[in-house]
């Protein structure tokens, strides 16, 4: 598995060890376990459920109870068990490990590739919330769930597929899953549900892009897949909330000369220049960083972002952007100025991954 390093771009003297931006936890910080479903209203399910929740000895025999119903010949029973053990597992995280311990999770992998919708939709959220625990992500992964949580993005109600997406993003966390994934078939899904699914499905499926796509082949695979359309334009709409996201995505995607090309066709220049001009401290950061990588070995590229009058706004940033900011405008600045000539950026430039 080749896994890219942090680019380290060097001009005119001048090192930067870097072009990621500095934090990106804030962007991706909201994909944690499922939001579509809380305890029912008052049930002898919910009952049971709260009693589990508030006493260690009623829980194990619970999940143990909820395990066995999993393989139940009746599916209203599996449907309850996987529900319950759903909701155990998203409230109470010593559940998660419990629950794993039941032998809960092959037959909930089972139920990801259930014909009724409900039912897998409940088994996708299980798995989800189980990945939450660090110590079953490689129990998951090597019990099976890639394939069908992946088939599950493909054929699921809206929320499998958004829950699927997350419960990869949690699988994904495991550097050799990352190959894995990408070869199951899921980067072409997930960028679907970047271009076409609501907001929570586009705020998914960006951050599970972005944690698979530090591998290069999944970079290649994200733009084969036609990611720059649905990036850009997202980037474009600053109203949409995913402008940093997008753009985090975009930035580890540019490393790769498939990508770069792809951007521009897609019509990024003018879009990150309006970034410079009018988007947030870190969003103008972020722009800068994938204008410095597009525009580092291309002598068109450069005059392109040129002409888009990205030097103003350049300038205003490297007076009173951040520190990392405004070291990259200038570089930027520097770097749009010289002659057009592609030995001269050669004489200048080193990128190495």
């Amino acid at each position: 598995m080749e896994t890219e390093n942090p680019v380290n771009y060097k001009y005119m003297g001048r090192s930067f060890n870097d072009l990621s931006i500095n934090d990106d936890s804030t962007a991706f910080s909201d994909c944690n376990s499922d939001r579509s479903g809380e305890f029912p209203s008052a049930s002898s399910q919910n009952r049971r459920l709260l009693l589990a929740c508030a006493n260690s000895e009623n829980s194990d025999e619970l999940i143990r109870q909820l395990v066995s119903d999993l393989d139940s010949c009746s599916i209203d029973e599996q449907k309850q068990a996987a529900l319950e053990l759903r909701l155990l597992a998203k409230n109470k995280p010593e559940n998660r490990i419990k629950i794993a311990k039941a032998g809960a999770i092959r037959p909930l992998i089972s139920l990801i590739s259930s014909s009724d919708p409900y039912l897998q939709e409940n088994g996708v959220t299980a798995i989800l919330n189980l990945s939450l625990c660090d110590e079953n992500k490689e129990l998951i992964a090597s019990s099976g769930a890639i394939k069908p949580l992946v088939r599950a993005l493909r054929t699921g109600t809206s929320t499998a597929k958004e829950n699927a997406a997350c419960a990869l993003l949690r699988l994904s966390q495991v550097e050799e899953n990352k190959v894995a994934i990408g070869r199951s078939g899921a980067i072409p899904l997930l960028v679907n549900l970047l271009e076409n699914g609501g907001f929570r499905g586009k705020k998914d499926a960006s951050t599970a892009l972005y944690s698979l796509c530090t591998v290069k082949e999944n970079k290649i695979r994200a733009v084969e897949a036609g990611i720059m359309r649905p990036l850009v334009e997202l980037m474009a709409d600053f109203g949409s909330n995913m402008v940093d996201k997008s753009a985090f995505v975009m930035s580890v995607l540019v490393p790769v000369p498939e990508a770069k090309t792809a951007l521009v066709e897609e019509g990024g220049i003018p879009v990150l220049v309006e970034i410079i001009e009018v988007g947030s401290q870190r969003q103008k950061e972020i722009a800068v960083a994938i204008l410095l990588q597009i525009c580092e070995d291309s002598v068109l590229f450069r005059t392109m972002v040129a002409r888009e009058g990205a030097i103003p706004p350049l300038v205003a940033l490297s007076q009173s952007g951040t520190n990392r900011a405004k070291q990259k405008a200038e570089t930027l600045i520097e770097l749009l100025r010289q002659p057009r000539s592609g030995n001269a950026a050669a004489r200048h430039s080193d990128v190495s991954v």
